[in-house]
């Protein structure tokens, strides 16, 4: 049991003494990651005793393992309690395998560390000496194994102990060597060392003692992402750079700018060297992978111009096994030396999962909407309970999806970054046409006989374009919260009309009968006629800000904020908060009707809440992960995460729940 679990068990028993029985314990097992495979894979390393024993770095503190070569992975450890870790970096010591290094660093702030294992990954511990550096470079010596050579954004550091304790080599003063990207140790003098920077390259000869810049030849500016050095011929040395790739015989102490590879895909994050055929080099760009068979003298692109790629690994035993680390994609392999690549994503699933919907008419079927992975994301479609995923993107042409709803009749709605999308079984065809109608007045007859009407006539029809935050498509009006305000849908979506509530943007709409509650960050508005009329409604008065909204049967309205959970028994009058709660910075609010209960989630907390509509008491489950939207389905929980796909109830401890035990 993990010491986050034994907290959160403990805290619990003390609310739970304190509240007299409000809560009902339930279990603590984490949750089992189901997929979508895939997202955004970082970095590779792998055992020299065993190159089939690979590791790979993710963007959210994990570190993943495959044991077949890449074929499959399965998660190893987390490095960190927070989500927010770039594993960039992973060296495997060539002199003891089971000793591990890692450099991690932040998005946006200067943190970040450095963690050793000793036992292949299982464990990990962090390096007082670099904790809170943004590291974002790591090499380890050939010639003198114990040295290591970090670069972060204070400098360049050196360790002579195999990473446990740590000093600066680079000028502490320095007012250019520091942002480090990219570190190479030359493999037979451990006293020279390059430092690529965001501004040019460095050089030391006599272990950081002297540094000089190594730019002759490099475009000025031009921030350094990846240096390597020919293990047979140390002279050799390649550079990537924002400005292009560039090449020295001499040590770095001239470069000239590789030819071939266009400027658009300039942005060159690694180089790799094949361990076998030294001529051939491959460059991971923003813009593909490109590929050299003669030394740099010209180059190919080997993949599409959407692939992002973070990291290359060629196997040395196979050097026509090729896998890459891309964002969105997560892990591509070839088999074939770079030609053709596939998809090598097997219990990988690093995707940002923002919607979740269960099939009506069939619960193992379950639709999963995920951000930020363009072409490679969309929606994807398990039938079989998350045990296998497809694709099904089709039509939505690279768009985000935020929300997913089904309507009466099954059909499957999305809410998208740009408008709304129905699933055709075979595309997703936009539903976007908005007709608005206006009076107009009419006379008919004179004198006496002339009669006035007014009737209302289609103004010319528009497009719903905006970001689509939440959609509800389950009752005979259709609703859209977008950024562009409240649009409602009579038609089953053949036209929306709007915006009924005009913005700023509607973050979310919960519907339960005729009731409609709506919701901007800082107003609300209801509705008791299925959206004729509308009337506001105060907030909370401790609520700053909305972020979801929900609505029981029973007709209690509930919001969730930052400041925690709010409800209201009197159609909005008045609030009450949920004090009893173990958590505030509420961040997912539904009410599930298998359950009977509305289920609330936390950024601060793994726990799920399921809050009774009626006596207000509730239960709770630890999900081991942080989610933000759940639902049930007999009596097994499934939720999503924006780092970490669907989770799922393991079946024992849903079992246990259906059955009253807890």
């Amino acid at each position: 049991m993990t010491q986050s679990i034994r907290r959160n068990i403990l805290l619990f028993l003390l609310l739970f003494a304190f509240l007299s029985g409000r809560a009902a314990l339930a279990s603590s097992t984490a949750w089992l990651p189901v997929g979508p495979d895939g997202g955004d894979a970082r970095s590779f390393a792998a055992d020299a005793s065993s190159p089939k024993h690979l590791y790979l770095g993710t963007t959210n503190s994990w570190v993943y393992e495959s044991q077949d070569g890449g074929a499959t992975w399965k998660r190893l450890a987390k490095l960190a309690k927070t989500d927010d870790l770039i594993v960039d970096n992973i060296l495997v010591d060539p002199t003891d395998p089971k000793t591990l290094f890692v450099a991690a660093w932040v998005v946006d702030h200067a943190d970040g560390g450095l963690f050793i294992s000793s036992d292949q990954g299982v464990h990990w511990s962090s390096i007082p000496d670099m904790q809170g550096q943004s590291i974002r470079a790591l090499a380890q010596s050939a010639a003198k194994p114990k040295l290591l050579v970090a670069g972060t954004l204070k400098g360049v550091y050196r360790s002579e102990d195999k990473g446990l304790h740590w000093e600066l080599i680079s000028p502490s003063n320095s007012m250019e060597l520091h942002e480090v990207e990219s570190i190479a140790i030359d493999p037979v003098d451990p006293q020279i060392i390059y430092a690529g920077t965001w501004h040019l390259p460095w050089k030391t000869t006599d272990g950081g003692a002297n540094w000089h810049n190594i730019k002759e030849g490099v475009i000025d500016d031009s921030d350094v992402f990846s240096i390597i050095i020919d293990p047979k011929q140390p002279t050799t040395v390649f550079a990537s750079a924002c400005s292009g790739i560039y090449k020295s015989d001499n040590s770095g102490e001239l470069f000239k700018k590789v030819q071939g590879i266009p400027s658009t895909a300039r942005r060159t994050r690694v180089l790799m060297q094949d361990p076998v055929n030294r001529n051939v080099v491959y460059a991971g760009t923003t813009e593909g992978l490109y590929r050299t068979a003669a030394a740099g003298t010209n180059w190919q692109r080997v993949t599409g111009p959407d692939v992002i790629v973070n990291d290359v690994y060629v196997d040395p035993s196979n050097p026509q096994h090729v896998l890459l680390a891309t964002d969105r994609s997560g892990v591509l392999e070839s088999i074939d030396g770079a030609f053709s690549f596939r998809s090598s994503n097997s219990g990988f699933s690093q995707r940002q999962v923002a919607a979740i919907l269960l099939d009506a008419e069939n619960p193992n079927t379950i639709y999963a909407g995920v951000v930020n992975d363009k072409g490679y994301g969309g929606v994807f479609v398990s039938e079989n309970n998350g045990l296998a995923w497809q694709q099904r993107s089709t039509g939505l042409e690279g768009r985000d999806v935020f929300s997913l709803s089904q309507s009466k009749d099954g059909s499957v709605f999305a809410g998208t970054s740009h408008g709304v999308f129905r699933w055709d079984g075979s595309m997703w065809q936009p539903v976007n046409k908005v007709v608005n109608y206006a009076d107009k007045i009419t006379h008919t007859g004179a004198g006496k006989k002339r009669v006035t009407k007014t009737i209302l006539v289609a103004q010319p029809a528009t497009i719903l374009a905006a970001k689509v935050n939440q959609i509800d498509a389950t009752s005979d009006t259709w609703f859209a919260a977008t950024a562009d305000g409240l649009y409602q849908s009579a038609n089953q979506g053949a036209s929306w009309q709007g915006p009924g509530l005009k913005p700023p943007s509607f973050v979310g709409v919960a519907v339960a009968g005729n009731t409609v509650l709506a919701a901007r960050r800082e107003t609300l508005a209801m509705s008791e006629n299925s959206g004729k009329d509308w009337q506001p409604i105060p907030l909370p008065a401790k609520l700053t800000s909305v972020r979801v909204v929900a609505a029981s049967p029973n007709g209690t309205l509930w919001i969730g904020g930052r400041e925690g959970l709010f409800y209201s028994d009197n159609r909005g009058q008045s609030w009450q908060p949920m004090d009893s709660l173990p958590f505030r910075d509420v961040n997912g609010l539904s009410y599930d009707a298998e359950l009977q209960r509305v289920l609330v989630t936390s950024w601060r907390s793994t726990w799920v809440l399921a809050v009774s509509e009626t006596d207000k008491k509730w239960k709770f489950w630890d999900a081991g992960w942080s989610v933000h939207s759940v639902r049930s389905s007999g009596g097994r929980l499934i939720a999503a995460s924006l780092f970490d796909g669907v989770v799922m109830q393991p079946p024992a401890e849903a079992a246990a729940v259906a059955s009253g035990t807890h």
